[in-house]
């Protein structure tokens, strides 16, 4: 029989068979596909309530609930494993903006991502034809792209062709060649907006990759805002966990191993600064050494309106979008995410705006609205941008400090009080470049087994990397399934048996 984990059990002294410490989407998908096994699992989570970044809340006044990190959603229909759990089944009410992103530029402009290639192609002039050749072979295989950029960068990609695809037009748009693809301002605009989700300068191979996934399921499966906010997504993760005989204990915060109850498997849906603080002295000198050397990326500044009606777009289109990408031309973007990748901020920041009454008007009051911002700024930044957030609207929405009720902002410095995983502010786990996407958190060939058996790791800071996707748990449970519990079985066939059943 394997052994267990060493722990004291000061948090609870009956055995089990796996732990998971974190429950945001990571380490719920982690529970899930262990339970799915028929194992006894418990969650356990520092905060009061569940969901890591898929957190909703009342923020900034009664009756305006806002989500606190993560709200958009295209890898809740995208993912393998959401696409496994089927969160229409548990009740999520994905609701599809007719615009999934738009791109407001100087001189009452927008360029604008049609859930339709051919309706976006159509409004991007000369360079429509350009637009449909860089992403209509990746559309048409959607699901390969997804499966090679969720894999977890170890085996041989699912479909190959798609693989392909992905990796030539990377090359492209992450190089000095991408400025051959476009002609005109709004195209170029369009494509580096979404690149610089990544918190680094857009024309860079990972940014680039990011950029070509998010921007392919925008037109394949459109970018979801959940009815009610994110938290309901994590919500009915754990209401199916509990359904299987799991436990998720909240307001417990694990500072050592010796703090868990003995189990056979633990995972941790911690970042590498989390594992050393839980694993201590326990880890081998080197494999420290490896984390301590992590780097961590671009953070994000979040600002959060309440607002008096909706934001009075100069382009009317924009008011049909869940998100919007306020920064200007593409030279713009690159601008303002070089300066924060040295460490400056922008004097006019990237700022990412998610607008979920456009399709959920209980997120306010009857006829006020919500407005969900981040700025980028430099990890660890402890100025509140907030100013500078509402110039940018204002720049392309005249009128729209007049709506503000109330405002509420956590600075980059702030975030891993919220959520320590988020070191500096950083969001994503970890600085997104090439190597720390592949090779994260340290260059191991199995990234989820630590040297210590028995404990994994399964949080962002694993490939595949950010994103509210659960792969990276899923993937930390398919190892853990297999060396510690003699389970062969594909994880996803596993969950989908044991969450479509009554």
């Amino acid at each position: 029989m394997t052994e267990t984990v060493a722990g004291t059990g000061r948090h609870g002294s009956a055995q089990v068979d796996a732990v998971i410490v974190g429950s945001g989407p990571n380490g719920l998908a982690a529970a899930l596909v262990l339970a799915s096994a028929g194992l006894t699992v418990q969650v356990y989570e520092a905060a009061a309530t569940i969901g890591g970044g898929t957190r909703t809340e009342e923020v900034t006044l009664p009756g305006f609930r806002h989500d606190v990190c993560s709200a958009v959603h295209p890898m809740a229909l995208a993912s393998p494993f959401f696409r496994a759990f089927d969160l229409a089944a548990h009740g999520v009410r994905l609701r599809q903006p007719e615009i999934a992103y738009a791109h407001p530029l100087d001189g009452g402009r927008a360029a604008l991502a049609w859930r339709d290639l051919d309706r976006t192609a159509a409004g991007l002039g000369r360079d429509g034809p350009s637009w449909r050749s860089l992403l209509g072979p990746l559309v048409r295989r959607w699901q390969g792209v997804v499966g090679t950029a969720l894999s977890d960068l170890r085996a041989v990609p699912p479909d190959p062709a798609a693989a392909l695809l992905l990796g030539l037009r990377t090359l492209e748009q992450g190089t000095p060649a991408a400025a051959v693809r476009f002609r005109d301002e709004a195209a170029a605009a369009l494509f580096a907006g979404v690149a610089a989700h990544a918190i680094a300068p857009p024309r860079r191979l990972a940014p680039a990759g990011a950029g070509l996934l998010l921007a392919t399921l925008g037109h394949a499966v459109g970018w979801p805002v959940p009815e009610g906010g994110s938290a309901t997504i994590t919500d009915a993760m754990a209401a199916r966990l509990r359904r299987l005989g799991g436990q998720v204990i909240t307001g417990t915060r694990i500072d050592d191993l010796a703090d868990l109850p003995a189990a056979r498997a633990v995972l941790l849906d911690v970042a590498p600064a989390g594992l050393l603080t839980i694993a201590g002295d326990r880890l081998p000198t080197g494999y420290a050494r490896q984390l301590r050397s992590f780097r961590y990326g671009g953070a994000a500044c979040k600002v959060d309106f309440a607002l008096a009606g909706p934001v009075p777009w100069t382009v009317p289109e924009c008011g049909l979008a869940g998100t919007l990408h306020l920064v200007g031309s593409a030279t713009e973007a690159r601008a303002a995410e070089t300066a924060v990748a040295a460490g400056r901020h922008a004097e006019r920041p990237y700022v990412l705006a998610v607008q979920p009454g456009v399709v959920d008007a209980g997120r306010a009051p009857a006829g006020r609205h919500t407005l969900s911002t981040y700025a980028h700024v430099p990890n660890g930044s402890v100025r509140d941008v907030s100013d500078q957030v509402a110039a940018q609207v204002e720049r392309f929405a005249p009128g729209f400090r007049d709506l503000i009720l109330a405002r509420h902002v956590v600075t980059a410095a702030q975030a891993s009080d919220q959520n320590a995983n988020y070191v500096g502010g950083d969001i994503s786990g970890g600085a997104v470049n090439p190597w720390q996407l592949a090779m994260r958190p340290v260059p191991r060939w199995d990234p989820y087994r630590t040297p210590l058996p028995g404990v994994y790791l399964c949080s962002s800071s694993t490939p595949p990397g950010p994103g509210v996707h659960g792969m990276a748990g899923l993937h930390a449970a398919h190892r853990a399934l297999r060396h510690r519990f003699g389970v062969h079985t594909d994880p996803l066939e596993l969950l989908r048996a044991a969450t479509t059943t009554p």
